[in-house]
């Protein structure tokens, strides 16, 4: 192996993905399930140059004859470079956080920080928030050690934190939706950043945005410390590092995230969809389809059994479940917009696009249970039009052609991913 990655589990890593694209040469995975298999493989030093992953960021500088004085105070090393066989390490996920910071002008100068969490991610946190002026960091914990001045969750609301980072994995696939911390708590915030990247969006960034507080990805963390890597893979540095570690965000970002498609009954969601899918290479999911098939029975017969409400717990459950996953096309119910729980899913790990065809082109009946009338149809357009509009990324006119409503979620989609 000439590049690559060593961890216990590599099944969720992106490392390979972000090289490859950024510098052309083969990136290969290594999973080393036990600490005698890591150590054997650095034993052997058969390799160029390597990143490294949980649990391995100490052991590794066992193994080092040079290590980076940052890296050192930190206690980890996630990049090492075999030099005629003496290894050097360093620790580019320090320089990765950095530029998420300095890239979203999150300034550290003076204020209060709280983070979330104290394993190696919480010591390189630290160390940016420090070196970047923070007045005070303060470490908070499930099971704080009081001796190390560390805080409960319920401690740290009354802590006037300016920035909370999070560097546990609450809210991490799979279990998306968990979040330890009430953000109402905190008057004074400026800045919610979440080391988690799947999915982009955590419940705490989620939150954040809701109070309209500055809220940041580590998925840029994660581009950023590649590119970084990299440098030191190649003994070069890039032109632009800034750029490349945008340019393939904005890349991967378009690649990986879902669309989601929302609007009245009949408004073309399925039909656009499915041309939509073909053309940005992911895969289509009708919800309304995938209910049926989980259930066994149709729309029509499940409202008559079990109400609006039973048929929306179903939709819900299903919502959650492919909203979680990435690189789809999910066609969404017209009513999906009833439920905030079914928008969080939606946007976690997705755009959402409004598809809006007039109401005089929608159709009445066609075996949907509230919209049997003319009547039903405009009143049902009046009260969830608001709620279309609030939850949409951007608004797709559906009046003339499919490949016209193609363009235009093209052209859309092209808007949001360039920033």
């Amino acid at each position: 192996m000439e590049y690559g990655l060593i961890g216990a589990k590599l099944g969720h890593s992106y490392s390979k993905i972000i090289h490859e694209m950024l510098c052309g040469y083969r990136y290969d995975l290594c999973p080393l399930p036990t600490e005698a298999d890591a150590r054997a493989f650095l034993e052997k030093r058969a390799f160029k140059a390597i990143n490294v992953t949980l649990p391995y960021k100490r052991l590794v500088m066992e193994y080092c004859s040079f290590i980076d004085p940052r890296a050192k105070a930190i206690g980890a090393v996630n990049t090492v470079v075999n030099h005629n066989g003496l290894l050097y390490g360093y620790n580019t996920d320090y320089m990765g956080f950095s530029h998420l910071c300095d890239a979203h002008g999150v300034s550290f100068a003076g204020k209060t920080v709280v983070i979330l969490g104290t394993g190696g991610t919480h010591n390189t946190t630290s160390a940016v928030a420090r070196d970047k002026g923070a007045a005070k960091v303060l470490t908070v914990s499930r099971h704080p050690d009081p001796e190390k001045g560390e805080l409960s969750y319920a401690e740290a609301v009354s802590s006037g934190a300016q920035i909370v980072v999070n560097t546990t994995p609450a809210g991490m696939y799979p279990n998306n939706g968990s979040c330890l911390l009430d953000l109402h708590a905190f008057p004074k915030l400026e800045a919610v950043l979440d080391c988690v990247y799947n999915p982009f969006r955590t419940e705490l960034l989620l939150r954040a945005e809701e109070l309209g507080v500055p809220a940041y990805c580590g998925f840029e963390m994660l581009v950023a410390q590649a590119v970084y890597a990299a440098e030191y893979f190649l003994s070069r540095k890039f032109d632009d590092a800034a750029g490349e570690i945008g340019r393939i965000t904005a890349a991967l970002r378009r690649d990986m995230l879902n669309v989601a498609l929302i609007g009245m009954p009949s408004s073309g969601k399925s039909t656009v969809g499915r041309v939509l899918a073909e053309k940005l290479g992911k895969k289509f999911i009708d919800l309304d389809e995938e209910i049926v098939k989980a259930d066994g029975r149709s729309i029509p017969d499940i409202f008559a059994a079990e109400g609006e409400d039973g048929f929306r717990a179903k939709e819900s459950a299903q919502t959650a479940r492919f909203a979680k996953e990435g690189r789809q096309l999910l066609s969404c119910g017209g009513g999906i917009i009833k439920r905030g729980e079914n928008l969080r899913a939606l946007h976690q790990n997705g755009v959402v696009l409004f598809l809006d065809r007039p109401l005089d082109a929608l159709t009445v009946g066609g075996g949907r249970p509230l919209s049997s009338s003319t009547e039903a149809l405009k009143k049902m357009e009046a009260e969830r039009r608001p709620l279309y509009l609030a939850a949409a990324d951007a608004v797709i006119p559906n009046s003339g052609t499919v490949e016209d409503a193609v363009t235009a979620a093209m052209e859309a989609l092209d808007e949001i991913f360039s920033h």
